[in-house]
């Protein structure tokens, strides 16, 4: 079998320059082809395409390959003229060497529109592209390009959102000003980005599955995530209500009262929404394997924490800014700001160590049961 070297001219700069008739073929003719491009035009990146050829020529040959080197070029002015002149050049090397595949070496994105023309006669084994180092910046970005057009997966990611984009710059322009224009156009770039780099697109296209597979597995926490999406929802809801009228001062109290007062109101309920959560994931494993880990033990615990302490903090300086009265304990003994503050940041504490002591007892008891099983079937 033979193998074919084949150093491709679509725009037959060796044939004018030289004067030469292709196909050239054989390693004595090409080296002197070499020369005569050389002399003709030094700054030809075609002698640098000769110089590979012969060179990939001289490795097969070193593995003991039968390889033939050969060069084509397209005579004639027109594009289709130039591709039909190649292809009967293959043709006439294929009929007197009885070539069996070809090694294709070019040098620019032209002759690369010929590699089509040869595979429709040649099994392709290899597409040698010699780059020449001083335009190496310049031929690398055309095929980083042309790889990243052929990947469908990077065109619906980068060019759709992109194109979306710059269609929406005249309409906001309109409608706009400027600044809002660019303003709307760079949180939308933004939300694309955290949309594929989040991998919400994922998460979103398994969603569907994972509900009906928990569905269909009975488990608790399908209606615990329920009410805990309701409770959050009300806990927002009541937040937003508590900043309509806050009526508060200008400055930068403008922001921060309604702040504190958001989160105060809606503290609770988002707490107990996520309390509720991480109960029906506790249940759920119950139910599927009679023990609990320590982690999902110190979750209800830790959320409870939190919202007391949260709570406690958005009191403290709602009650100093003004916003809250002073509460009493009982009906009778009143609390100041920072007995409050220290009731709630105790009273998170212990219920943390609570949750720790309580995890640190059943992991203690499920480590118990472990060890003893073995005990239990030897005996």
């Amino acid at each position: 079998m033979t193998t074919l070297v084949l150093c491709v001219d679509r725009a037959n700069d060796i044939g004018r320059k030289t004067g030469l008739s292709t196909p050239v073929v054989g390693w004595e003719a090409v080296r002197s082809l070499v020369t005569d491009v050389g002399l003709a035009d030094p700054e030809d990146s075609s002698v640098n395409c000769l110089l590979a050829a012969l060179r990939t020529t001289r490795e097969l040959r070193d593995e003991r390959e039968d390889a033939e080197i050969a060069v084509v070029s397209g005579t004639s002015d027109s594009a289709v003229g130039a591709d039909r002149a190649v292809a009967r050049q293959l043709d006439d090397l294929v009929e007197r060497y009885d070539v069996e595949s070809a090694v294709v070496v070019i040098d620019s994105a032209e002759d690369e529109r010929l590699v089509p023309v040869v595979e429709s006669r040649l099994r392709v084994d290899a597409v040698d592209r010699v780059v020449v180092r001083q335009a190496h910046d310049i031929e690398s970005t055309y095929y980083l390009l042309k790889q990243f057009l052929g990947d469908e997966e990077l065109r619906s990611t980068i060019l759709v959102p992109l194109g979306v984009g710059l269609l929406l710059v005249p309409l906001l322009l309109v409608q706009f000003t400027p600044a809002v224009a660019l303003a709307g156009l760079a949180a939308l770039m933004g939300a694309v980005l955290l949309y594929k780099g989040l991998a919400i697109d994922e998460f979103l296209s398994d969603a569907p599955d994972q509900v009906r597979d928990a569905l269909y597995s009975g488990q608790v926490s399908v209606v615990t995530y329920a009410v805990a999406a309701g409770l959050a929802i009300v806990g927002l809801f009541l937040g937003a209500l508590a900043i309509r009228s806050p009526g508060v001062g200008g400055g930068s109290e403008e922001v921060l009262v309604p702040s504190l007062l958001f989160v105060y109101h809606s503290v609770p309920w988002l707490a107990l929404a996520a309390l509720t959560a991480s109960a029906g994931r506790l249940l759920d494993e119950l139910i599927g394997s009679e023990r609990v880990s320590t982690s999902y033990m110190n979750l209800p615990f830790g959320v409870v924490a939190i919202g007391l302490v949260v709570r406690g903090f958005a009191g403290f300086l709602l009650e100093r800014q003004g916003e809250l009265a002073n509460l009493e304990l009982l009906g009778r003994l009143a609390l100041t700001p920072v007995q409050r503050l220290v009731i709630f940041i105790v009273a998170g504490i212990v219920v943390s160590v609570v949750g720790v002591r309580i995890s640190a007892s059943v992991s203690d008891e499920t480590l118990d049961d472990v060890v003893d099983a073995p005990r239990e079937n030897e005996s």
